[in-house]
């Protein structure tokens, strides 16, 4: 099950993550998805992969906010020009 926009992830995880951290979620499922074609199991793997994905570029506040880490955050001229 591919996803073909983030209007398409599962409901947590749009409610959960900002935009660009839905864009890391669906891009990393989708190619670890495509990457085990035929494998058991792979849903649960593709899944696993792409909150691994988001960990590694944002993390969760003690108020329950997913944040850039600092060392993925993006210039705000850059966040606007996307």
């Amino acid at each position: 099950m591919l996803y073909a926009s983030n209007a398409t992830l599962p409901i947590s995880v749009r409610h959960q993550l900002p935009l660009r951290a839905q864009d890391l979620y669906r891009d990393a499922f989708n190619e670890t998805w495509a990457l085990h074609a035929g494998d058991a199991g792979r849903e649960e793997h593709a899944g696993r992969v792409a909150w691994a994905a988001v960990k590694q570029c944002y993390h969760l506040t003690p108020g329950g906010h997913w944040q850039p880490n600092l060392a993925h955050a993006r210039p705000d001229h850059e966040e606007d020009s996307r």
